[in-house]
């Protein structure tokens, strides 16, 4: 009976040792391969070794070029897989990132760069992103990631692009989840949920995304969704079609966006609420005057439908400018413009002169006082 005791007490001793014993030497493991396959541009703060996680403190990357910083992490824990340790090759379980604040950067010309990522117009610099994948001397190690946790993180996007005024787009509060990464990149579809908030000039708006991408081939299926989100901070992007003075304005959007073979079919729904404009100017080709005795009537609320679909690798596809002919579109089709008028409007306008555009835009406005007078 003693004997039984004894055993009962030394087994689950003996087995809890021998495991602390080999996730110990996985995350050792793990800690000679962030030295090794850390490039140019890392900081690292203080890295404790756990009995079950690495723990590296103060995180920190600039771009080699830019001398930006684009990343910042208060602390990230790595979890190995301990058996796979054993067999020399390299498989996470979890790798947690607290408070990371990330910040990309677009040129006037397109050119985006981020957080070990440089875009070169439409283009991929694959070569880049390839530097993550721990080589040396020619030698890989592959890489798994079961889980990818990030906790109260931030994204700044500064964009150039819409000169002369750039926009600043801010996300705060960021909860993302992503499961399955493998390096090298291998085609599979890696589980996405995001939680976060959109910076505004009033107040914060809320943005959900959940869905699948791959990696490797950026096919996927996301459905997006964004409540009260202030519509001014994209004033940069729709100001060349937008003349007149928004005052306020909060955004809902649901979208599913799905990509395959790089072409995107993005079908959705906008409403506009608390739509306050000026009554000077135009609001993608109607008279803001007109806009705005429409939007009393509608409790300064209008829901408009989109469809953008294109080839992303086909440079005359601009995804901006697609989205937001969809929505002028869907605007006037609403407020009950003939699509006739409006697809003219749309077809011709960049390459008419200011006189002919504004004879179309002065057709629209006679046609509600009409529609005003005989009600």
């Amino acid at each position: 009976m003693k004997k039984w005791i004894i055993l009962a007490v030394i087994f689950p001793i003996l087995f809890i040792g021998g495991y602390l014993l080999l996730s110990l030497s996985g995350v050792k493991f793990i800690e000679r391969q962030l030295k090794r396959s850390a490039g140019d541009g890392f900081i690292f703060g203080e890295i404790g070794i756990r009995p079950t996680y690495l723990s590296v403190k103060d995180v920190q990357y600039q771009d080699p070029q830019s001398r930006r910083i684009l990343f910042q992490s208060e602390e990230m824990r790595v979890y190995p897989d301990i058996f796979a340790s054993l067999r020399g090759s390299l498989r996470i379980r979890e790798w947690s990132i607290f408070r990371p604040r990330f910040s990309f950067y677009r040129s006037r010309g397109g050119d985006l760069t981020g957080p070990w990522v440089r875009l070169k117009g439409h283009q991929k610099d694959r070569e880049k992103n390839k530097e993550i994948l721990v080589e040396k001397k020619g030698e890989a190690t592959r890489i798994k990631i079961d889980r990818v946790r990030i906790r109260k993180g931030s994204i700044n996007f500064e964009d150039a692009k819409p000169s002369p005024v750039p926009a600043n787009i801010g996300l705060t509060d960021l909860d993302l989840e992503i499961e399955v990464i493998q390096f090298p990149l291998i085609s599979c579809r890696s589980l996405i949920e995001l939680n976060g908030k959109m910076r505004g000039i009033n107040r914060e708006g809320t943005v959900q995304l959940d869905g699948w991408m791959d990696i490797e081939t950026t096919d996927m299926e996301i459905s997006l969704k964004a409540h009260g989100v202030d519509v001014r901070i994209f004033e940069p992007y729709y100001r060349k079609r937008v003349s007149a003075e928004v005052a306020s304005g909060y955004v809902n959007l649901e979208s599913k966006i799905t990509v395959k073979k790089k072409t995107m079919d993005a079908p959705g729904n906008l409403e506009l609420t608390d739509l306050r404009i000026g009554e000077e100017g135009t609001v993608f080709w109607v008279p803001a005057k007109t806009l705005a005795s429409l939007l009393e009537n509608k409790e300064n609320r209008i829901k408009v439908k989109f469809h953008v679909n294109g080839n992303m690798d086909d440079p005359q596809f601009d995804l901006q400018e697609s989205f937001l002919n969809r929505v002028g579109f869907s605007l006037a089709e609403n407020l009950g413009i003939p699509v006739k008028v409006v697809g003219k409007i749309i077809a011709e306008g960049g390459g008419k002169d200011i006189e002919g555009l504004a004879k179309d835009l002065k057709s629209i406005a006679e046609m509600f006082k009409k529609k005003e007078k005989g009600k």
